[in-house]
């Protein structure tokens, strides 16, 4: 055990970030950093969970108005969304830093405004531990970026183990929300699908969060259909009701999956629980494996 912490000790120190620090965020845009952040924003739910799991979660002053895990930045101010952020009152706590989408305006208007924002892209799998690896240079936790991607690693692989038992791949649709959208095979949720044993629909061309066709879905003929809008009322009553829908395999045979708004949330958030994201999707499709 002495030789362990010794190690870890070590290895602590020889990543030690060293500031003043520059990086290139998801924009391609340079980001400088004159000391180790100690007031952070955080507008992304997966951003917010990575940080605390690497143990910055004390240095959050504020998140999005969706981050609701750890239970105790629930407490904290929550200044907006995506596409409606809170900038007075991100401006007014003095962040040091701020963690936010590539997608919206805000990284540019804060930095109008002199505050350091970095712009995050978690899409593929991959991109899971990009993101971790890189929050842990920013906050000086780097060693405990690369623990908790090993973690992740060793949970996922112990699930996909599991699913890899399954006899049958069968087909599968997974529907964000009812315009419809769904996920490619390349996006993080199109990877945890075939880790849980089951085919995409959706072809990789058509990229990873397209926008499909009703008339589509009915073509393909899933065999199992996930429901992650399901917490906002989408339901297999109403998906029946769709023109073609009752005809589907998955409708007809009942493998109709409705997720309840914590399984959507660690389905849908590229972070530390991915594994329990994974979980939720091989219950769907192979739930014979988790018995």
């Amino acid at each position: 055990m002495k030789k362990l912490v010794a190690l870890l000790l070590v290895l602590g120190l020889a990543l030690a970030t060293q500031y003043p620090l520059t990086v290139t965020d998801d924009l391609g845009r340079k980001v400088t950093l004159a000391a180790e952040p100690q007031r952070i924003v955080v507008m992304l739910p997966s951003a917010t969970e990575t940080l605390c799991a690497i143990g910055a979660c004390e240095k959050i002053v504020a998140t999005d108005k969706f981050s609701d895990w750890p239970p105790e930045v629930k407490k904290l101010p929550k200044a907006g969304g995506l596409y409606d952020p809170n900038v007075e009152l991100i401006v007014s706590l003095k962040p040091d830093l701020v963690i936010a989408s590539k997608y919206g305006k805000l990284v540019e208007r804060l930095a109008k405004a002199g505050i350091p924002a970095y712009a995050v892209k978690t899409e593929t799998y991959e991109d899971i531990f990009k993101t971790a690896r890189k929050l842990g240079l920013l906050v000086n936790r780097e060693a405990e970026a690369e623990a908790l991607v090993a973690r992740i690693q060793k949970e996922v692989y112990a699930l996909e183990s599991k699913a890899a038992k399954a006899k049958t791949r069968p087909s599968v649709y997974y529907e964000i929300d009812p315009t419809p959208y769904t996920v490619g095979p390349d996006s993080f949720i199109g990877v945890l699908i075939q880790k849980a044993r089951g085919k995409n629909i959706v072809p990789r061309e058509l990229g990873l969060f397209p926008k499909i066709s009703p008339e589509f879905v009915v073509a393909k003929n899933p065999e199992v259909i996930i429901l992650g809008d399901a917490p906002y009322g989408v339901t297999l009553e109403k998906i029946r009701a769709r023109p073609g829908w009752d005809r589907i395999r998955a409708v007809k045979e009942g493998r109709v999956c409705e997720l309840k708004k914590e399984e959507t949330n660690v389905v849908h958030r590229p972070g530390p629980r991915v594994a329990q994201g994974l979980r939720v999707l091989i219950r769907c499709i192979h739930p014979e494996v988790l018995k």
